[in-house]
């Protein structure tokens, strides 16, 4: 038997034992006192997809689940004690009397609970469990800092919880574990920008937070291969908007991501495709010698999404400068760009095309 008690045995709404398992038309269990406590109050949409239910739903009850919680109490009874409150769990993580022990066991279980429900992140947060998260990410205990992480991040993935981390403060605590947290918590506090930058008016926050890029492209410097990883997937994330591109060279990103593409870290090139998009990148870019070596390097070894942006960069700093042109066809990017032309990938055949024009308008080749 698994030493941990199915999750599939909680109901959603309750996070308690099923007694009398019913399915849902949506296809989804839940404990009939429950989901009739939650029809009865007007609901008419599933608590887990959304989707709209009928005006009177039926309940069928999951007599095979019945039986196997019946049959796991027969052997595992002392398995099967019931989840604490969420209320309970979140008041643990702020409450000055809470050992290291407890507030990890809360946690661990907050992190469960929230990988994969939405509905229970929100409800998470409505609950103001974000405070205590936060003041947890704080903690200068490991092990405690990296599962409030994790919890925080699940938190992060619904863009209804994004703009309110934000405002609860979650920038300030992530730019410091990035700085100074293991390198499992760095990370993940990567990640975290990552999640918290799909909402757009986030990017521009983040931005202007003093450290927040300037800790990212320290992470690029300093961290191990999958921090190196994650802190490109964040700069990627937030440097789509304008004034954050500036920002990141300011940095000096554009010579470590440029190292870091040489090294084979290709996410470096979807950094570089964004940079390359302000006057100032492209004359970074222009100062870094072997800069078009290591692009050209990608268009013949990349990804299909490497390529991309490497044709695209190698094109806006062809355009600037005719130097690089020579630079790029005696690298042998001609040859290249006439086995791109015969690709499946619309992008790229009109990436390459224009890379082509680009030569001949400089001269660079007949």
């Amino acid at each position: 038997m698994e030493t941990q008690l199915p999750d599939d045995f909680r109901c959603p709404i309750s996070l308690e034992i099923m007694s009398d398992p019913v399915i849902l038309p949506s296809g989804h269990t839940f404990d009939r006192v429950s989901i009739q406590r939650w029809l009865d109050s007007g609901h008419r949409a599933c608590p887990i997809t959304k989707l709209p239910l009928p005006e009177h739903p039926c309940l069928i009850p999951n007599h095979a689940l019945r039986s196997l919680i019946s049959n796991y109490t027969l052997v595992c009874p002392s398995k099967l004690q019931p989840c604490p409150q969420p209320q309970i769990l979140i008041s643990s993580l702020t409450s000055q009397s809470s050992h290291v022990g407890t507030k990890l066991n809360s946690l661990t279980h907050l992190v469960r609970l929230t990988k994969h429900d939405s509905g229970f992140r929100r409800k998470l947060t409505e609950l103001g469990a974000a405070p205590g998260v936060l003041k947890c990410v704080g903690s200068d205990d490991p092990s405690l800092q990296e599962k409030a992480l994790s919890l925080l991040l699940n938190l992060s993935l619904d863009d209804d919880n994004k703009v309110g981390l934000v405002a609860e403060g979650a920038i300030n605590r992530v730019i410091k574990v990035l700085r100074f947290g293991s390198p499992d918590c760095r990370a993940i506090a990567a990640t975290i920008i990552t999640s918290l930058a799909v909402v757009e008016v986030n990017k521009a926050t983040i931005g202007a937070y003093p450290d927040a890029i300037q800790a990212l492209v320290w992470l690029l410097i300093s961290g191990k291969g999958r921090e190196k990883k994650e802190a490109a997937t964040a700069l990627y994330a937030i440097c789509s908007f304008a004034d954050n591109r500036r920002r990141a060279i300011d940095c000096g990103a554009v010579p470590i991501l440029i190292s870091l593409l040489d090294s084979g870290l290709e996410r470096a090139i979807e950094v570089l495709g964004l940079l390359v998009k302000c006057k100032e990148g492209r004359e970074e870019m222009m100062k870094v010698n072997g800069c078009v070596k290591v692009l050209v390097s990608v268009l013949r070894n990349g990804s299909s999404r490497g390529v991309q942006y490497g044709l695209f960069t190698l094109n806006c700093l062809c355009t600037c400068c005719e130097r690089l042109c020579f630079e790029a066809i005696n690298e042998g990017v001609v040859e290249i760009c006439m086995g791109l032309m015969e690709e499946e990938n619309e992008k790229i055949r009109r990436y390459t095309s224009s890379l082509v024009q680009t030569l001949r308008e400089n001269h660079a080749f007949g």
